[in-house]
């Protein structure tokens, strides 16, 4: 009995011996499967057994073509803890492939060496925004006290020596990014040497260092910033004015105020650095005093500024409209300050008139931005006598209308009769119908989408005898008429609509708007036409008559698909209504650069609605307005999003790392202190500040909570 016994359990483990052998056999078959999904499965079946021999099979498998089957190589070697694949590991987490780079993380976290740690914190700084998350948490499993704080000051670190080699000892283009790269940094020790760069030779080098010092944030910079306003170089200039308006420095406002009227290519420029410093009393007036010395182009929008701010003095304005020859300025900052100068309209009312056609038309428009329904008489006479010399101008020599499809023979879509052989016919009549049906499928979708189908205008004249400009002065008299409601304005502008030159429809479509709801329900029709120019400017029309304008546009974005930028971009001047939500969502759904603005907007009116929106649309890792979805978020403030906008701590780009902190600083909730603390040590001071800023508001925040 015994011996029986015996004899059944050695045939019992031959059997099972034999089983495993034949088991592993068919593994090692599958190694060479011309299917990757299953050499990646092989690989990580012969990983279970932990076999000491399989090193090279794991260490070939690593080499595999496929991604699949070189990550599940890397986990195999993770697990074997074996000292020698370290540097083979090291090669995986330069992978192309993000999924290979994250197991190659982990597992040299598995070997726990010194040499394996040396590659995680190595590749940190250059990875992308996943792969550096793996390597925190890989270190984290290494038992690596402050994992990320460590990364992070080693990614500082080698960013600090690299722009140190490279502005001493670099090329030109080298040296130049090495400056404004140090700058960024922040460091006290940046300081003493972009200074004295300012004054270096090669000016592309002086600019950067400028600009260094701008980003760095050191207002002991001031003083060697300020006579660079003076140079000649203009590329020096344009540096000088944007690192003074980083470094925010109010004595910099009367330098600037000289460079804005010297109506120099750099002025424009000093204009925006006046905008963007600190509003002060010393700010206005330096901005009203240029809304009346720059020129007509960069007058106005600073006068319309000023309309936001409460005005300008109007003893100035009225002063230099007394004048015929300084009246041209005084108009411009009418322009821009519109009803605020209201006042000052009996003084521009005269200039209607005027047989000067540059000053009349700046009247006419200064009568316009005013809005008085005082004007309209004097318009409305200014209007006959100029449509009657346009209609001189206009006259048809052929009396007959022009035909709006061609006659037989003519169409260039048709095939051609005469000398083409059978061959040809067949072929253009095949290429003719295979077009038609195109076009009937895309009127189709069009239709189906809720689009309408924009159609080319036919022309109505054999040749435009008026140029544009001629029609300019006709145009603003019409958006004029608009503007003060004159009587009778809306059934004139009707007609205007419909005209055969761009300048005048658009100028009737912009008066429309300004004629209550009836107006704008007429000129909304207007955003089908298939002029950009003309889109634009009925848009913002649109945006600026408030609720009625701002909700014509929202309800017509679905419908647009070419143009959508256009009508965000006026949305997002004068903010947009309630009922933009939901359009707006599907706007970020889509993608694309339309996504920037509908993402801002959204942010702007703190729509809790489209959290999830935004959320899903920051998981997808190339989606574009990655900064301002993480800001909208911030903006409105949902705790819900947190997780996934800490996810962006780790991004590897600067402005993105500051936006997540800086939404984290309104959405936080304490879970992300270790790596906003991390972010502390940063190479560049953004990321430093906003993290900091964060950090102190989620501390508040979590001991508020307690």
């Amino acid at each position: 009995m015994r011996t029986g016994a015996r004899t059944f359990l050695f045939v019992l483990a031959f059997l099972l011996t034999a089983g495993c052998s034949g088991s592993r056999d068919q593994l090692l078959a599958d190694l060479q499967s011309p299917r990757p999904e299953v050499r990646a499965l092989a690989v990580r079946k012969l990983a279970e057994e932990s076999r000491p021999d399989d090193l090279a099979l794991f260490t070939r498998a690593a080499k595999d073509m496929a991604s699949i089957v070189r990550g599940e190589a890397a986990a195999a070697l993770g697990k074997s803890q074996d000292p020698r694949v370290v540097d083979l590991l090291g090669e995986l987490l330069e992978d192309s492939d993000e999924d290979v780079q994250g197991k190659a993380a982990m597992a040299l976290a598995q070997v726990r060496n010194d040499k394996a740690k040396a590659y995680l914190t190595l590749q940190y700084g250059r990875r992308g925004r996943q792969t550096r998350q793996v390597i925190v948490q890989a270190l984290k499993q290494a038992n690596v006290p402050g994992a990320m704080a460590e990364v992070v000051a080693a990614e500082s670190k080698a960013i600090w020596e690299r722009n140190l080699l490279a502005l001493t000892e670099g090329t030109l283009p080298e040296r130049v990014g090495a400056a404004e790269e140090l700058g960024k940094s922040g460091r006290p020790d940046a300081f003493k040497r972009l200074v004295p760069l300012v004054r270096d030779s090669q000016i592309v080098l002086a600019a950067a260092a400028v600009r260094g010092l701008g980003d760095l944030g050191d207002k002991r910079a001031v003083p060697a910033i300020l006579p660079l306003l003076d140079e000649s170089f203009p590329e020096l200039r344009e540096s000088a004015i944007t690192a003074l308006v980083r470094l925010q420095e109010p004595e910099a406002i009367a330098r600037l105020q000289a460079v804005a009227v010297e109506k120099s290519t750099v002025s424009p420029l000093a204009i925006d650095a006046l905008l963007g410093l600190p509003r002060q009393p010393q700010t206005d007036a330096a901005l009203c005093s240029i809304a009346l010395d720059a020129e007509t182009s960069e007058a106005i929008p600073v006068a319309r500024v000023m309309r936001e701010r409460g005005g300008c003095p109007l003893e100035p304005i009225a002063e230099r409209l007394s004048r015929p020859a300084s009246a041209v300025s005084g108009l411009r900052v009418v322009i821009g300050l519109g009803p605020l100068a209201k006042d000052l309209l009996p003084k521009v009312l005269p200039h209607v008139s005027q047989g000067d056609a540059a000053l009349r038309a700046l009247a006419v428009d200064a009568a316009a931005a005013i809005g008085d329904a005082s004007a309209a008489p004097v318009l409305q006479k200014a209007f006959e006598q100029e449509l009657a010399s346009v209609r001189a101008l206009r006259q048809d020599w052929v009396t007959q209308a022009l035909p709006e499809r061609y006659g037989p023979g003519f169409d260039p879509s048709q095939p051609q009769e005469g000398s083409a052989t059978d061959r040809e016919k067949q072929k253009g009549e095949k290429h003719a119908s295979l077009m038609s049906r195109v076009k009937a499928l895309n009127a189709a979708k069009a239709r189906g989408l809720g689009r309408p189908v924009v159609r080319q205008r036919a022309p109505t004249e054999l040749f435009d005898d008026v140029e544009s400009s001629q029609l300019e002065p006709l145009a603003g008299l019409l958006r004029a008429l608009g503007a003060v409601k004159a009587p009778g304005a809306l059934e004139l502008l009707k007609g205007f609509a419909g005209d055969s030159s761009v300048t005048l429809r658009t100028a009737a479509l912009v008066g429309l708007t300004r004629l209550g709801p009836e107006g704008v329900a007429l000129a909304r029709n207007g955003l089908f036409e298939a002029e950009r120019d003309l889109l634009k400017a009925l848009a913002q029309a649109l945006a600026e008559q408030g609720e009625a304008g701002q909700s014509a546009l929202v309800e017509l974005l679905p419908q647009i698909s070419g143009e959508k930028l256009v009508l965000l971009d006026a949305l997002s001047r004068t903010g947009a209504p309630a009922s933009a939500v939901e359009p707006l969502q599907k706007v970020v759904s889509e993608g694309g650069p339309e996504a920037v603005l509908a993402a801002s907007l959204l942010g702007r009116m703190k729509a809790k609605a489209a959290v999830p929106t935004l959320v899903k649309a920051l998981e997808d890792p190339t989606s574009v307005g990655r900064r301002e979805m993480l800001t909208a978020l911030g903006e409105i403030g949902d705790t819900s999003a947190a997780e996934v906008v800490a996810r962006d701590l780790y991004h590897d780009l600067p402005e993105i790392r500051a936006a997540a902190a800086g939404a984290l600083a309104r959405i936080g909730t304490g879970a992300q202190a270790d790596a906003l603390d991390a972010l502390k040590s940063d190479y560049y001071r953004r990321v430093r500040e906003a993290a900091v800023t964060a950090l102190a508001k989620t501390t508040t925040a979590a001991e508020g909570a307690r």
